[in-house]
């Protein structure tokens, strides 16, 4: 394979900009949860269609029943709708080519797999496994490819009345043509692969069923995908399926060969490919953290793709506005969970005060909130929410920064404790406790500044002398604002728990 600045493919549908409204698709396996690499492709594929008015087929592919589960198939229709991506065809929404369940369209396969027996673009291949592993094996030490050798290509028929006698179910498995094939991939420009790397390949199991390598160039030929933008990982298996669809347009059942676009790789620990099985991948752990759909999103697209040199963090529709596919970069891009909590924290930040206080709601209540129901008090959380608002990466530290104000005392950090309590802080204690009650309690400036002549009546600065009074109170040494804090619990119970932490000192 070579690779080089790309001139326009013959092989190529026709490009954007001559009057064409794009259709591409999003066809994930239901095994498994979604990660966050299927998410980038699907939020890739989405925009793309939106930037150019075009049309995204939702298609499932559920041909593996080993492994395929109807969980895993509700989940994928659940996280679509989580990250606000609509699609015009699909499960749920129907379109002119239903269904969109590969499970539901075998009979179709069975045809189209006939149809390229019958034309002479496939064939029947009785090799058995172990037959093909000791001629790859010899190929190997003989340097060549290995390939399948094309052994079954020009059987007799005395061959294969020997083979049935024997017992042997075929597989079909498709004709290469003898030619390089080229064509313009839309991020890696112009590709070649010659025949002798691309040998013939199976489409069908020797059981009778289609193998992903005939259901989904078939799918997207009957739904007349025009473009397909997919991961790199699918690169090499590109040169096989524009050879069937050629067949295929010779058989009458593909209009035109779809335009390729190969996404990189998302990498992870290690610079090693992020898969399924690593933690940090799973989109349920970005959900259960409390990550903004459009944060999470908004750090996705850079990976592979940026909105301009010096910034980071737009909305959803600026987006869409501005993607190009063309503008994709091929290089793997390295998934770095510390800027993804940045860009979400920022998107956060941009909530309107309603929307923010709505969407902590999950983890204000069972099971993640510790107090009892009855003890949530709404107007509190009202109060507090625009100050948690400017400090959070993620909604579920939303918990924690508050639970202070609905406990029936702090939850104490043992560590913070001992941090916080040294030596004389019962004495600044006992100085904050009487400045704070002379204190206004309507005003936050005002707490501020009992707590501030607290620490100067004992030589100390405002930072020193707020963190034994934060941890009696809160139970932590950082937190939201503290003043606000207090001015939101209360006289009566700030009172309360410093004299609780005097007690406990005195113990």
């Amino acid at each position: 394979m070579a690779s080089a600045s790309g001139s326009p493919s013959p092989q190529s549908s026709t490009p954007l900009g001559q009057g064409v409204s794009p259709r591409v698709r999003f066809c994930p396996s239901p095994t498994g949860n979604p990660h966050v690499g299927l998410v980038r492709t699907a939020l890739f594929n989405w925009a793309f269609a939106k930037h150019h008015g075009g049309t995204l087929v939702f298609r499932i592919e559920d041909t593996d029943a080993a492994r395929d589960s109807e969980e895993s198939y509700e989940q994928l229709l659940d996280a679509m709708r989580w990250l606000g991506f609509d699609w015009d065809e699909g499960p749920e929404v129907g379109g002119p080519h239903a269904p969109y369940r590969q499970s539901q369209r075998m009979d179709i396969y069975r045809d189209v797999a006939r149809k390229l027996l019958d034309g002479g673009h496939a064939y029947h291949c009785y090799c058995s496994q172990e037959e093909l592993d000791t001629r790859r094996e010899a190929a190997r030490a003989a340097g060549r490819p290995s390939g399948y050798d094309g052994h079954c290509r020009e059987l007799s028929d005395a061959q294969v009345e020997e083979y049935r006698a024997q017992g042997r179910e075929p597989i079909v498995r498709f004709r290469m043509p003898d030619e390089t094939i080229t064509f313009t991939d839309l991020v890696r420009g112009e590709l070649t692969f010659t025949p002798e790397n691309v040998p013939d390949y199976g489409i069908v199991r020797a059981n009778g069923a289609p193998l992903y390598t005939l259901v989904n160039p078939v799918d997207d030929a009957l739904m007349e995908i025009t473009h397909i933008l997919r991961g790199e990982d699918l690169l090499s298996s590109t040169p096989r399926q524009i050879a069937l669809y050629k067949a295929l347009i010779e058989l009458g059942i593909a209009k035109e060969i779809p335009a390729f676009g190969h996404l990189p790789y998302v990498m992870g620990e290690g610079n090693k490919k992020l898969s399924k099985r690593d933690p940090q991948s799973s989109l349920n752990l970005y959900r259960e953290r409390g990550f903004l759909p459009e944060g999470l999103l908004n750090y996705l697209s850079l990976l592979g793709w940026s909105l301009s040199a010096d910034r980071d963090v737009f909305s959803i529709d600026e987006m869409v506005a501005a993607f190009d596919v063309t503008d994709v970069q091929p290089n793997p891009a390295r998934f770095d969970l510390k800027k993804c909590e940045a860009i979400n924290a920022d998107h956060i930040r941009l909530l309107g005060a309603k929307d923010f206080a709505e969407r902590c709601a999950p983890w204000l209540r069972a099971p993640f909130a510790p107090w009892e129901p009855e003890a949530f008090d709404e107007a509190k959380w009202q109060a507090i929410a625009p100050h948690a608002q400017t400090r959070l990466k993620v909604l579920s530290e939303i918990t924690e920064n508050v639970d202070f104000l609905f406990l029936p005392e702090p939850a104490f950090d043992e560590a913070s404790w001992n941090k916080a309590m040294k030596e004389g802080s019962d004495a600044l204690l006992r100085t904050a406790r009487e400045k704070l009650e002379a204190a206004d309690w309507t005003s936050a400036e005002s707490l501020k500044e009992a707590v501030l002549a607290a620490g100067e009546a004992h030589g100390l600065k405002l930072g020193k002398a707020q963190a034994p009074v934060r941890v009696a109170v809160t139970g932590r040494t950082v937190g939201l604002p503290l003043f606000e804090s207090l001015e939101v619990l209360g006289k009566e119970k700030t009172l309360a728990r410093i004299d609780a932490a005097l007690a406990k000192l005195a113990a």
